[in-house]
């Protein structure tokens, strides 16, 4: 088992910066790939970036040039730096641990980002 605790999510005013961390109980980065994804009420859960085991990110198209992901190995701790946040960036930020080899997935409980005058 795998527990991912979310945090740094609040309410920024547009063109704000915001960075998101997700802490994994153990240290799972060598192995899994990390990811954000994020959900407004009655829709689906959306891939927002994505950083592979060695290293490698995927961004969804809406955000990149404007968010990073990056991780810590040492502290066993997956950023997202959010920067130039429009209000269409508003929703729940979610941190996801997948091993595709073993088809195990796990999710943090989520953290609230409102952007917003």
């Amino acid at each position: 088992q795998v527990q991912l605790v979310e945090s740094g999510g609040g309410l920024v005013q547009p063109g704000g910066s915001l960075r998101l961390s997700c802490a994994a109980s153990r240290s799972i980065f060598s192995t899994y790939t990390m990811g954000w994804y994020r959900q407004t009420p009655g829709k689906q859960r959306d891939l927002v970036a994505t950083i592979t085991s060695g290293g490698s990110t995927k961004y969804a198209d809406s955000v990149k040039g404007r968010f990073t992901i990056s991780k810590d190995n040492a502290k066993n701790t997956v950023y997202l730096q959010m920067n130039s946040l429009k209000s269409e960036d508003t929703a729940v930020y979610y941190c996801n641990a997948v091993l595709h080899l073993l088809k195990l997935e796990y999710w943090g409980q989520g953290t609230q980002v409102t952007v917003s005058s």
